[in-house]
């Protein structure tokens, strides 16, 4: 019989040669079979051993194809100065995902949809884009109508858009005492002035918005009701009755980031079926699917519709005509659901991983974060850099801070981005270094 690795052995020549190209399709095994005069069986062993090998990718339905790149290596606990377990950003990315969103790009090659899609992207989108995203965005008690969304490049350019129609230069945007940090940079860039408002376990609390508001005018609120960033907590339905009261009462509109939210399948109905009038909606699908498909939304009530749009056009937030039909596409074939989904469940392993291994973290069981009050002889910052010392990257409670505050002495974990096996030696490593004294692992 012949030698299957030595054919396998002729074919990575090719690739390694050049003769065969990143996205190049292999012939059906039984054509390839033929060429080669092999047996189907050994043909199908070659095919295996390719892709042992990280050299080629099958694609069910397609075919296989040579990759792209080898395999990303694993990062290593014992390698720090070369790689490290990013516990920093949390960028959820599966791999069976790739499979699917390559499917969704066929049709956009066809040169006639090509044509339109190379076109200039609008905030308004198309019709076919704000049908998929007001399907896409709709909850429990709320679904957008398709011609209130407008689109953006990213969640973060919704969010821009959203704080510069809502609040003029000099002014005030109220936010939870600890925020995401890309808001504190917005609000820099606008000149605008972050005004902290104080929580409890349930969320922002109401009467400190109305209390901060009499203290000096607010333009706004900026909001996570759902997975809260950094704390993964949920404000629960009836302190959003109350939230929706307040800003009715106090005639100020909220920006709900909605962003992590399609984790939570089951969670209270959103802020703007609640507050519609005074609501703004921003989301995007860099979570959902991955950072480099980003595509953001904003749902305006009807009176705001013209400013935000403004905001999103003279702020060059606008998006990209390609990745706004290629997120329609996904998005009407199902696929969008398909990867989320995934990642709801991908989320919940994490979750089990992070309860085994570090129990004192708080968190939801569908978060890819978590918060964590550090023993009594840590401070955020030493604990840090002992992390970093072991080749894990975490965030200061510090980053989320807004004014002058104390930082609390914790840390967010996000749970996103190592391989399960990595996240769970990391954790191990993590949860050794806390139950010690920041002594024993000072620097030489």
């Amino acid at each position: 019989m012949e030698d299957f690795r030595r054919v396998a052995d002729e074919v990575a020549a090719d690739i390694a040669a050049g003769r065969l190209r990143p996205g190049d399709r292999l012939p059906p095994q039984r054509a390839f079979a033929r060429e080669r005069a092999i047996a189907v069986s050994t043909a199908s062993r070659v095919y295996g051993e390719l892709a042992r090998r990280g050299l080629v990718v099958g694609e069910v339905g397609r075919g296989t194809f040579v990759r792209a790149a080898g395999p990303a290596p694993v990062p290593a606990l014992a390698e720090p100065a070369g790689a490290r377990v990013d516990l920093e950003l949390s960028q959820p990315l599966l791999p069976e995902q790739n499979a699917l969103l390559a499917a969704g790009m066929e049709r956009l090659l066809r040169p006639d949809v090509l044509e339109a899609a190379l076109g200039p992207g609008r905030v308004t989108g198309t019709a076919a884009a704000r049908e998929a995203a007001a399907a896409l965005l709709a909850a429990p008690g709320w679904r957008p109508a398709p011609g209130s969304v407008l689109f953006a490049g990213s969640g973060r350019q919704a969010i821009a858009g959203a704080v510069a129609a809502l609040v003029p230069p000099g002014g005030r945007l109220a936010v939870e005492a600890l925020t995401y940090p890309v808001v504190k940079g917005i609000a820099a860039r606008l000149g605008v002035t972050l005004v902290p408002v104080a929580g409890d376990e349930h969320g922002l609390r109401p009467d400190a918005l109305a209390d901060a508001h009499r203290a000096a005018p607010l333009g706004a609120l900026y909001v996570q009701p759902t997975l809260h960033n950094p704390s993964g907590t949920t404000m629960p339905g009836q302190r959003r009755v109350e939230l929706a009261a307040a800003l009715e009462r106090l005639g100020l509109h909220a920006i709900e980031d909605r962003v992590w939210a399609f984790l939570d399948e089951d969670g209270p109905r959103p802020l703007a079926s609640l507050a519609a009038r005074r609501t703004v909606v921003v989301d995007s699908l860099s979570k959902r699917l991955a950072p480099g498909l980003s595509v953001g939304f904003a749902v305006p009530p009807a009176a705001l519709a013209g400013p935000v749009a403004a905001a999103l056009r003279s702020g060059a937030w606008g998006p990209a005509r390609f990745a706004l039909d290629a997120a329609a596409g996904w998005i009407a074939d199902g696929t969008v659901e398909a990867v989320a989904r995934a990642k709801r469940a991908d989320a919940a392993a994490r979750q089990r991983l992070l309860a085994e291994r570090v129990p004192d973290a708080r968190s939801a069981p569908c978060s890819y974060f978590s918060w964590w009050d550090l023993p009594a002889q840590w401070r955020a910052e030493t604990f840090v850099a002992a992390a970093a010392r072991r080749g894990i990257a975490v965030t200061p409670a510090a980053a989320f801070v807004v004014g002058t505050a104390a930082a609390p002495r914790a840390v967010r974990l996000g749970l996103a981005s190592p391989p399960l096996d990595a996240l769970a030696r990391a954790l191990d490593v993590l949860a050794e270094i806390a139950a010690g004294d920041p002594d024993d692992t000072a620097a030489d």
